[in-house]
């Protein structure tokens, strides 16, 4: 499954840029984050309860951070195990580009879903995708765009 948006920031890239990099910020943005820990400046683990459909299970996973186009954006790879409910794994690409004193926040993520939850079919799994990640970077320009402004 491919996922793809943009969001505009009322924040210059750099703070945008920032903010996605602190643990902090993403733990408060990732719709049900139970823990987030940065194990390296590249590397995070992190625990999440999710609830898709009927199937609700808490997943522990690691994501690595490829930064080497900072701060015009960044590469994601993680992988996450719910025990019996399945797995989910998969990555995205960020890029940021400022428009005046904006920062326009374009993603691209690509997930696969086994086990339990992927047999609760692709529409189901598609829709709570898009939920899910609406509501983090709703979060997140809520979040960067107060803190700019203070």
């Amino acid at each position: 499954m491919e996922l793809t948006d943009e969001i505009r920031i009322a924040s210059p890239r750099d703070v945008v840029y920032r903010a996605l990099n602190d643990p902090d910020i993403l733990m408060e943005c990732i719709p049900g984050c139970e823990e987030l820990t940065q194990k390296s400046p590249n590397e995070l683990e992190a625990k999440v309860v999710l609830k898709i459909g009927p199937v609700k299970a808490r997943f522990a996973g690691e994501v690595t951070l490829d930064t080497a186009n900072a701060p015009n954006g960044f590469s994601l790879m993680g992988e996450g195990k719910g025990g019996a409910a399945g797995f989910a794994k998969g990555g995205a690409d960020v890029s940021l580009t400022e428009e005046g004193d904006e920062t326009v926040l374009k993603y691209t993520a690509k997930v696969d879903v086994g086990g339990k939850i992927a047999q609760l079919g692709s529409r189901l799994i598609a829709g709570t995708a898009k939920k899910l990640s609406a509501k983090f970077f709703t979060r997140f320009g809520e979040i960067v765009s107060e803190q700019s402004a203070a």
